[in-house]
């Protein structure tokens, strides 16, 4: 069994920030290879920030400079700064393994909603 309880959205303004926070329990781990997801209205669900075992990151080209992923895992969190966020930020973020995102049939937590308007 897998959870994952994503958090901390909410509805900023053009350029403001906000933090959010995926807590990881059962068959997974936040020291694994752990990515951050966002499915915006008809769109399909994209990979937008990753973190690897050993600690490497990398951003989709349209974050890059402004978000942030990181995590904790002595408390089995991982986080996402957002910075400079944009009306095209606007999204459901989910966070995920990695290689269990990629499964069809993969279970997903409730996603935070993230909406950027003036």
């Amino acid at each position: 069994q897998v959870q994952l309880v994503e958090s901390g959205g909410g509805m900023v303004q053009p350029g403001g920030s906000l933090r959010l926070s995926c807590a990881v329990s059962g068959s997974i781990s936040s020291s694994g290879d752990m990515g951050w997801y966002r499915q915006a209205p008809g769109k399909e669900r994209e990979l937008v920030a990753a973190i690897l075992r050993g600690g490497s990151t990398s951003y989709a080209d349209s974050v890059k400079g402004r978000f942030t992923i990181s995590r904790d895992n002595a408390k089995d969190m991982v986080y996402l700064q957002m910075n400079s966020l944009k009306p095209e930020d606007t999204a459901v973020y989910y966070c995920n393994d990695l290689t269990r995102a990629m499964i069809p049939s993969a279970s997903w937590g409730q996603g935070t909603q993230v909406s950027v308007s003036a």
